[in-house]
Parts: C-alpha cells; sequence; structure tokens
C-alpha cells in the first residue's frame, strides 16, 4: 500500500480523505493558498506545502506548483476531490509521467467523460438512453438563439467543461438564451479555463438521479445504487438522499447495468456517477458521467457501509474490488444536507466573512440512528470569496426515510453557526415541506415552492405553543437566576410570577407555569397544558426541552424582554411579559424600516462585472441593469419596475460590500 498520498484540494473533501487515508496507516501531504494557511486540512495533515496566492487560479489549479509540492514530499499518489484538478486530463498525464499514482480514473476516460459533448456519443455508442441536444461547438450567441429554436425551448446551455452547477442556464426564449450563452461562457472561461458551450433539450419536471459506479483495472465493475438529486437551486444541489423515493427495483437494475457498462466502455477504473435525468414514467436519460468522487458520495456509504475514498486508494494501487454486485445491499435511509455560506434571506447569495460561532451537532452513529459532519471549517476561521461557498455536509441515517428526515431535522436545529449568512433555516424549511416529506419532488422544487425566494418560515400553532411553553419556563428560570445574582433575596426568594404573556410570529399566548424540580407545566388560556421538562441554564445558546414527551431544540439568543429563537427554519422574537408590560406593548408604535425602493443595493460582497444602464435611461421591469460576480458565479441584478436611473456609483472593477448602492432612481 501507498505510504504517503497528496490531496490536490481543500477544504471539507481535503479533510474526508485525509480521514480514510489515516485510517489506512497512509501519510498524508496537504497543499494550501495564502487564504488558507491556518485551515482545517492543513492542521490535520501530516505534512503541508504552500502554493501560492489565494485565487484558485494562481494556486490550487496550477498543475506546476501542485508537482512541484509531489516532488518536495515524495508522496507516492495523489487523490484530487472534486472541482480543482479531478477531472483534469493534463494533470493525470502529469502525475503519470513522475511516475505518480493518480487515484482516479484513467487519462482517456477522463477526456472521453470529462467532455459532455464527447461523453454524451460514447453513451450513444454504448447503448445509454440520451437526451436530444446539439453536440457540436457553438460560436456565438446568435447561433445559440438558432440552434435552442431548432430544438425546441426550454433548453439548457452548458459549459463542456463544467460541474458544480457553474456555466449552465436554462433558457425560456432567444432573449435569455443569447444571455445564457454569454454568462455560461464567462462563467465556463473563470472556472474551468474552457469555454466551449452546447445545448440540449432541458426535460421539464426531472428528477435528477445518478448511480455511483466503482471498478477496478480488472475488469471488475459494479453499482452502488443511486442518489437522489432534486433539491438544487440554480443546477446546484443542495439535498441528496440514497436510495431515491422514486425507483422501483427494476428501473435501479436497469440504471445501474447502463452505467457500468459505459463505464466500461470507456475503461474506467475508481469511483465514478452516471447521472440520469428521470421523468414522471421513470424514463430515464443519461446527463453526464462524473469522473470523480461526488460532493454526496457519504449517503451512499451509510447505505452501503463501502468506505469510497478506501476503494479509490486501493484501486489506484492496483488491487481488484473485494466486492460483487450480489454483495452490494442497501440498508436504511441517508440524507445530506449542504451547509452553504450563503444568505436565504437575500436569493441565496454568497455570504463571506469570520466564523464567530460553529459547533456542528455531536456526531453518533448507533444501531438506529447515524449524525455525520463532514465539514473543513472551524470556529474562527474565515469563509473566503476565493472559494466554493459550501462550509459543510450534514448527514443522517436511519432505518427508515421518516427516521432520517426527523434526525436531520433535529440534527439541523442543534447546528449553531454565527458570523456568516448560512442556509441552515432553508434546509430546515425543505426537510419539513409536505412535497419533500412525501417525496414528490423534481429538479424544480425549489423555483416552484419558493418563486419569491426565501423569506422564512410561519410555524403551525401547534409549534408556536411548543416554543411558546418552553420560552414561558426559560423566562421563569432566568427571573430566578436575575434576582439571585442582583442580591434582591430576604430570608425567602423573592416570588417569581406564573402569570406571563408570550408573543411571537404576530400572535399572544397567555399561560400560567407552575413550576416543580423536574420541570415546569405549562397551562394556556384554553386548558391546554404542556409539560416541560429540560436542563438549559440561562446563558446556554442552545436549549434541548422535551414538551409533552417529543424533542425541541432551540437555538436562544437573548433579546430586551425576552429571547431571539430560531428553530425548525423560523427566526423568531419571542417576548415574554407580564400581563401589565403586554398591555402597555400593544399600545407601542411600530418601527418601520427605511425606504430602499429608490435605490439599488449590492445583495453580496462581489466585483462589478458589467454595468448595462446609466444615469438618465429608462428602465423596464425584469430588464438587466448590472453584473456581480461572487464565488466564481454571475448574478445580473434585474429591475424591479419600471424607472428612470438617477445615478450609477459604481462601475465594471469596483468591489463592493452588501448593501453598497450600486445605483439611485428617480
Amino acid at each position: 500500500m501507498f505510504k504517503k498520498i497528496l490531496i490536490a484540494n481543500r477544504g471539507e473533501i481535503a479533510c474526508r480523505v485525509i480521514k480514510t487515508a489515516r485510517k489506512m496507516g497512509i501519510a498524508t501531504v496537504a497543499i494550501y493558498s495564502d487564504a488558507d494557511r491556518n485551515a482545517l486540512h492543513v492542521r490535520m495533515a501530516d505534512e503541508a506545502v504552500h502554493i501560492g496566492p489565494a485565487p484558485a487560479s494562481e494556486s490550487y489549479i496550477v498543475i506546476d506548483k501542485v508537482m512541484a509540492a509531489i516532488k518536495a514530499t515524495g508522496a507516492e499518489a495523489v487523490h484530487p476531490g472534486y472541482g480543482f484538478l479531478s477531472e483534469n486530463p493534463k494533470f493525470a498525464q502529469a502525475l503519470e509521467a513522475a511516475g505518480v499514482a493518480f487515484v482516479g480514473p484513467p487519462v482517456k476516460a477522463i477526456e472521453a467523460m470529462g467532455d459532455k459533448i464527447t461523453s454524451k456519443k460514447i453513451a450513444q455508442e454504448a447503448g445509454v438512453s440520451t437526451v436530444p441536444g446539439y453536440m457540436g461547438l457553438i460560436a456565438d450567441a446568435e447561433e445559440a438563439v438558432t440552434i435552442s429554436n431548432q430544438i425546441g425551448y426550454p433548453v439548457m446551455i452548458k459549459a463542456s467543461a463544467g460541474g458544480g452547477g457553474k456555466g449552465m442556464r436554462i433558457a425560456w426564449n432567444d432573449e435569455e438564451a443569447r444571455e445564457g450563452f454569454q454568462s455560461s461562457k464567462n462563467e465556463a472561461a473563470s472556472s474551468f479555463g474552457d469555454d466551449r458551450i452546447f445545448i440540449e433539450k432541458f426535460v421539464t419536471q426531472p428528477r435528477h438521479i445518478e448511480i455511483q459506479v466503482l471498478r477496478d483495472t480488472h475488469g471488475n465493475g459494479i453499482y452502488l445504487g443511486e442518489r437522489e438529486c432534486s433539491i438544487q437551486r440554480r443546477n446546484q444541489k443542495v439535498i441528496e438522499e440514497a436510495p431515491s423515493p422514486f425507483l422501483d427495483e427494476a428501473t435501479r437494475r436497469a440504471m445501474g447495468e447502463q452505467a457500468v457498462a459505459l463505464a466500461q466502455a470507456v475503461g474506467y477504473a475508481s469511483a465514478g456517477t452516471v447521472e440520469f435525468i428521470v421523468d414522471g414514467q421513470r424514463n430515464f436519460y443519461f446527463l453526464e458521467m462524473n469522473t470523480r468522487l461526488q460532493v454526496e458520495h457519504p449517503v451512499t456509504e451509510l447505505i452501503t457501509g463501502v468506505d469510497l475514498v478506501e476503494q479509490m486508494i486501493r484501486v489506484a494501487h492496483g488491487e481488484a474490488l473485494s466486492l460483487k454486485q450480489a454483495d452490494v445491499k442497501l440498508t436504511g435511509w441517508a440524507m445530506e444536507s449542504r451547509l452553504y455560506a450563503e444568505d436565504p434571506y437575500r436569493g441565496f447569495l454568497p455570504s463571506i466573512g469570520r466564523l464567530s460561532r460553529y459547533r456542528p451537532p455531536e456526531e453518533l452513529a448507533m444501531d438506529g440512528a447515524v449524525v455525520r459532519n463532514d465539514t473543513g471549517v472551524f470556529e474562527g476561521g474565515e469563509i473566503s470569496m476565493y472559494y466554493d461557498p459550501m462550509i459543510a455536509k450534514l448527514c443522517t441515517w436511519g432505518h427508515t426515510r421518516a427516521e432520517a428526515i426527523e434526525g436531520m431535522r433535529v440534527a439541523l436545529d442543534s447546528f449553531e453557526v454565527e458570523g456568516i449568512g448560512h442556509n441552515l433555516p432553508f434546509l430546515s424549511a425543505v426537510m419539513d415541506h409536505p412535497r419533500f416529506v412525501s417525496g414528490d419532488i423534481t429538479t424544480a422544487f425549489i423555483a416552484e415552492e419558493y418563486p419569491e425566494g426565501f423569506t422564512g418560515v410561519t410555524l403551525p400553532e401547534e409549534a408556536l405553543r411548543a416554543i411558546a411553553a418552553s420560552t414561558a419556563a426559560m423566562h421563569r428560570v432566568a427571573e430566578i437566576r436575575r434576582t439571585r445574582v442582583s442580591g434582591r433575596m430576604d430570608n425567602h426568594e423573592r416570588h417569581v410570577g406564573e402569570d406571563w404573556v408570550v408573543s411571537l410570529q404576530g400572535k399572544s399566548f397567555a399561560v400560567v407555569v407552575a413550576a416543580d424540580r423536574e420541570g415546569a407545566t405549562v397551562r394556556f388560556e384554553d386548558g391546554d397544558t404542556l409539560r416541560v421538562t429540560s436542563d438549559w441554564t440561562p446563558g446556554d445558546q442552545l436549549a434541548r426541552l422535551d414538551v409533552d414527551g417529543r424533542a425541541l431544540v432551540l437555538k436562544v439568543g437573548k433579546i430586551s424582554g425576552g429571547f431571539r429563537i430560531r428553530t425548525r427554519g423560523a427566526d423568531l422574537k419571542v417576548h415574554v411579559r407580564t400581563p401589565r408590560q403586554a398591555e402597555l406593548a400593544a399600545l407601542m408604535p411600530e418601527k418601520l424600516p427605511p425606504d430602499t425602493s429608490k435605490l439599488l443595493l449590492c445583495p453580496m460582497p462581489g466585483l462589478i462585472v458589467k454595468v448595462n444602464v446609466a444615469a438618465g435611461e429608462e428602465v423596464q421591469e425584469g430588464q438587466a441593469l448590472c453584473t456581480v460576480e461572487a464565488m466564481k458565479m454571475e448574478n445580473i441584478l434585474r429591475a424591479e419596475r419600471k424607472g428612470v436611473v438617477a445615478k450609477v456609483n459604481a462601475g465594471p472593477g469596483d468591489s463592493l460590500a452588501v448593501d453598497d448602492v450600486i445605483m439611485e432612481f428617480e
């Protein structure tokens, strides 16, 4: 076996590879840029080599710098993770020439499958069902419009060398085809150094289901079930699960056999993923093959018990697979939620900054439940603008899909992240959404269920009552603590009242709190009672409670007269007042937010790429105003209504912070 492996990547995937290498007794080498000098993967590895400035184009994807690090450390093999150089045939060739093992497939397989145009042709020849489209290269936006009309709208405009949702746009008309072609081309050049574009039919109401394959260099190949990846935003996966709630055994087998046949046709060896679009009748069409480890590989590991990183290393070392197809058993259900540094309340735009608090739920593995968190960050660390915004992958496993979902709900509520915008509230909202719970999902789920974006969660009354009872009991504990600390006590403890009014989400509940040594019984005006027990003490930022036998986890912050409570995707200001205080509070005027309707504010830290309008120009609703680039993604900002531009405050090349004014309107 290899004695030393270099991981040509960063973040959570580098940490993930290090864990398996350590388990196998293999020493590891990390590489890092200026921005990652203190990163977690650098701390975890046995050795670390600095390879350049923060931008990936000057460090992580510079082949010569990575090769120099390999030579300097004597690494015998390289695991590329995903992204960066993982599907770059030139890198694989450089390793081969240097006599260093590539923990991935052969160069020819990377070339064949890494190019989406070539891969579709090979898939067709191998008898794999494919989506109609134009396989040739497209010269300019006008040719893209012509081809799109020939295929028929809607179409998907894609970067040939793309991945991770970058360089992809859906176009429903000529204008969107022109715009999408240019944006996809720009993103492709920026992210992959390859701006070739192709177009294919966009299958409406599709599911995105992929098959995990594994082949060795001895001609053995298997598939390890499927992953459902339909919960996507801007073609970027957000939540994945295994198996799919939609497939039957016959479809699973057919997809698996075609995936293995395709891998065999290109002489594949290593772990790889064949992605399919599946329609409502379970017809499936080849989408692409990713010749690397997928971000969502943990859910497959959880239902099969197979360590895919270990298998990749063993295949790269020349070992034959120890598993046969008959040995692959799918057990239970697994969920993965991707924690992104992005603000769901601002259209999911990237967020950067320091993690002032980062406390993942405790990882566990027992017979009935598993919680796993693959991460590459730590409390106090910096989220950089230079790399992908994903900072962790939270996974749960249960015997059934319902158990895996419930485990994820509790795990998400227990995940503490402060200092940056993040999508934890949105992930929680999806886990409670009736359509998701029923398994009735497509890749259009987010667009259909959140057409105006994510504005938070409105909790049902049953949940509000549980929170009201909990916070009333917590407030009573805090009041007792406060009187003790202030010294306002005589021979008897100062009496803390039992009557409270809890106000949250526009509702008020008058309650009576009867406390005892074990907890509190909270009675509502209508006679309903809830029993609350917890070991929460004032100052704790996480409260784990039992409310009438049901677990409730609350993130707790202090505000004047109550708490800031976050749970199940909701962010609530909860006021706990005496009846007299509540009576007076009802008379207070409501403070209105400032009017920003005549301003175009920068929704994220980013770089102005293009300004489409000038002062004095009249704009129409939906018209493109400017383009902002952040974390390698271009974001077109559009006019929300008809108006006249009064002033333009920023131009191409300007770096802006959140809420900087880009332009003003009359």
